[in-house]
C-alpha cells in the first residue's frame, strides 16, 4: 500500500455517492466551498489554493447528502428516439426514422414538421441533434443579419457551438470591419422571441462591448424589455442543457 496520498489537481474529478464532483481552485476565493453546476450537471469543490484542493475533496465527501439532494434538483434526460415530439424555436417537431441524410421535413400543408433520421440510440440522437444545430445556424444568421443591419454594423460572421457557459458571444472586428458572433446551437430549444433577443443582445455587442446603460438602451430599442426573456433562460437553461443526454 502507497504511504503517499494522490496529488489532486485543479480539474480532476471525484465520485460522491455516485455524483460528480468537479475540483477548481480559484485563488480569488476564501473559503472552501461547493456549488451546482446546473449546465454540466456537477457539483463543484472551490479551493482558493491547490494546497488546499485535498481539504474541498474532504469537505464534498463529508456533505454527500447536501450534493444527492442538489443533484436531484436537476431537470431529467430523455434520450431522443423516433415518435418524440420536441419544440424547435418554440414551434411543436416531431421525430420520425427514416434512412439517408438527417433533415428536416417542413410539410406544404403546414402542419408539424419532422426531423427524419437513422440510427438508434446515441447514434440516433446525433443525427437529429446535427439538424437542429444547422437549423439554429440558419435562424440565428437570420436574426443577427436583422439586428446588426438595424443597428448599422456590418455583418458579423455566425457559428453556433455547444457552449457550456454561454449563450452567445460577440467579439467585433477593427472599425468598419465584420466582427463575430457565436450561439449555443440549444437556443434552438428555447422559445423564438428567447433566441430572438440572445441575437439582440449579441449584435448590441458590435456597438458597445460592455453591459453599460448605452448597451442596455441598444437591447431595449431592438426587442424592448429584456429581463423576462433573461429569467426564462436562467429558470430553463438547465432544461436545455438536458436536451439529448
Amino acid at each position: 500500500m502507497s504511504l503517499f496520498r494522490p496529488t489532486l489537481s485543479d480539474g480532476d474529478r471525484l465520485d460522491v455517492g455516485g455524483s460528480a464532483v468537479r475540483l477548481k481552485v480559484n485563488p480569488r476565493a476564501r473559503r472552501v466551498s461547493l456549488r451546482l453546476d446546473r449546465t454540466r450537471r456537477e457539483i463543484v469543490a472551490t479551493a482558493p489554493s491547490p494546497r488546499r484542493l485535498s481539504e474541498a475533496a474532504a469537505f464534498a465527501r463529508e456533505r454527500a447528502g447536501w450534493i444527492a439532494e442538489r443533484m436531484a434538483e436537476l431537470p431529467d434526460t430523455a434520450p431522443l428516439s423516433p415518435g418524440m415530439l420536441i419544440e424547435v424555436f418554440g414551434r411543436p417537431v416531431r421525430l420520425d426514422a427514416g434512412g439517408g441524410r438527417a433533415r428536416w421535413i417542413e410539410p406544404e400543408d403546414g402542419s408539424t414538421p419532422r426531423i427524419v433520421a437513422m440510427g438508434e440510440g446515441e447514434g440516433y440522437a446525433r443525427a437529429v441533434i446535427l439538424v437542429i444545430r444547422r437549423r439554429a445556424a440558419e435562424v440565428l444568421t437570420a436574426r443577427t443579419a436583422h439586428y446588426a443591419a438595424r443597428l448599422g454594423a456590418p455583418m458579423p460572421k455566425v457559428s453556433v457551438a455547444d457552449a457550456k457557459s454561454r449563450w452567445g458571444s460577440c467579439k467585433p472586428g477593427p472599425q468598419g470591419t465584420p466582427g463575430v458572433i457565436r450561439y449555443s446551437w440549444r437556443l434552438a430549444l428555447a422559445p423564438f422571441e428567447v433566441a430572438d433577443y440572445v441575437a439582440a443582445h449579441e449584435c448590441a455587442h458590435l456597438r458597445e462591448l460592455n453591459h453599460g446603460p448605452r448597451f442596455w438602451a441598444h437591447v431595449r430599442d431592438l426587442v424592448g424589455d429584456e429581463r423576462r426573456h433573461r429569467a426564462w433562460l436562467r429558470a430553463e437553461g438547465a432544461r436545455l442543457h438536458a436536451f439529448g443526454r
